[in-house]
């Protein structure tokens, strides 16, 4: 008569498999604890005294269409004195005429004009340059032509987060929820992306700053010559610029719905597989804490999973696993809700679990493969 029997497997290997997952498992629960929870517990900083004066600027390249729907939300935000700088850069669209009409009726525009020249081309760092340069004063707030402030009170709040010493906020900006699971996947890799950079700031490890939510004062920039330690590379006038010049000490964070920028999403797997690889590209010049850090919580994921799938396999107490699991997930689901609450963005935390899996184990190596071989855009 036959009858199941567990597979015979030695203590040895049974005993790998165990601590292996045990201890991938607390990593992941001390990685939440020490990057996300301070974020999610993070009360955002009143503002004292009189607001200074700031240089909204915004490089865009034939974005008429952006610059017509979404720049007036930008030009009547409630801030007592600012400037909105448009680097209209090599357009061959309305773009100007339509920077033009506008100027007429908000005075506080200025147009930065940069002209075509045969035979040279430049990237979004020179369009930066020389936005920067235009500026009158010396805080600068950067956001992007596709991309709207969620509430007149944009300004006040980033503004609002810097304190003596600081010389650095980062942002949070969002993508606008659409129908489908390319949409889902886009708005999770933000929301994970600014969790993990808002929350190592936090814990006085700021690596990164996305550009279009990003501010810092303008004597920063000329302190270290701009980009000019990156400026071979086509990408990194956000993060790399903020991971050369932010420490413990010098930068600050904005969390709250009022502050988050909203982006317009990709529309096709192809086009956000390009975007990705940008900003992939850069990675590799952070410096080798911060990589270790990055690298940590996705490798201890896969060992993780990769002992729980061996655990199953071999049929060893599958509630165990399981349950770990499952508390793993409830412990994410908690932290990630408070930060999501933050940002408007209420669903990602209860969809984070699942669209982490299948982020992980079918897009995550995708990115990594293109991003080695495909080469970048000029403009980005």
């Amino acid at each position: 008569m036959l009858k199941n029997e567990f597979i015979n497997l030695e203590p040895g290997p049974l005993l790998v498999i165990l601590i292996v997952f045990g201890i991938s498992w607390l990593i992941q629960i001390f990685l939440m604890l020490i990057r996300y929870l301070p974020l999610a517990v993070y009360k955002q900083r009143a503002h004292h005294g009189e607001y200074p004066s700031v240089s909204v600027i915004i490089c865009a390249r034939n974005e008429e269409e952006n610059l017509q729907k979404h720049l007036p939300q930008v030009l009547s935000q409630d801030y007592p004195n600012f400037e909105v700088i448009v680097v209209n850069d090599c357009s061959w669209d309305n773009s100007y005429d339509l920077l033009e009409s506008l100027k007429k009726k908000h005075p506080h525009l200025k147009i930065a004009e940069i002209k075509e020249v045969e035979n040279r081309e430049h990237g979004k760092k020179f369009a930066l340059t020389i936005g920067i340069k235009a500026a009158s004063n010396d805080i600068i707030l950067l956001t992007d032509a596709d991309c709207y402030p969620h509430s007149n009170q944009w300004i006040k709040q980033m503004i609002s987060s810097y304190a003596e010493n600081k010389y650095i906020v980062l942002g949070y900006g969002k993508y606008e929820k659409r129908p489908g699971l390319l949409n889902n996947l886009i708005r999770y890799d933000a929301f994970m992306i600014g969790s993990t950079s808002l929350g190592m700031a936090l814990r006085g490890n700021a690596y990164m700053g996305v550009g279009r939510n990003l501010s810092y004062h303008r004597a920063l920039f000329f302190a270290v010559k701009g980009f000019a330690s990156h400026i071979h590379l086509a990408s990194g006038d956000d993060d790399l610029f903020i991971n050369e010049v932010a420490n413990s000490k010098n930068t600050a964070i904005c969390a709250g719905v009022d502050a988050v920028t909203i982006s317009k999403p990709k529309e096709s797997f192809s086009e956000w597989m390009r975007q990705k690889k940008r900003h992939l590209s850069t990675g590799r010049y952070y410096k080798a804490k911060q990589k270790f850090l990055l690298i940590l919580e996705p490798a201890t994921w896969y060992l993780m999973i990769t002992a729980m799938l061996a655990g199953i396999f071999i049929q060893y107490n599958l509630l165990i696993l399981i349950s770990a699991i499952f508390i793993r997930a409830f412990i994410q689901i908690g932290i990630l809700h408070a930060i999501a609450k933050k940002f408007a963005d209420a669903d990602m935390a209860w969809k984070a679990p699942i669209l982490e899996i299948f982020y992980k184990l079918f897009l995550a190596p995708i990115f990594a493969f293109y991003s080695l071989f495909a080469k970048q855009s000029k403009w980005t």
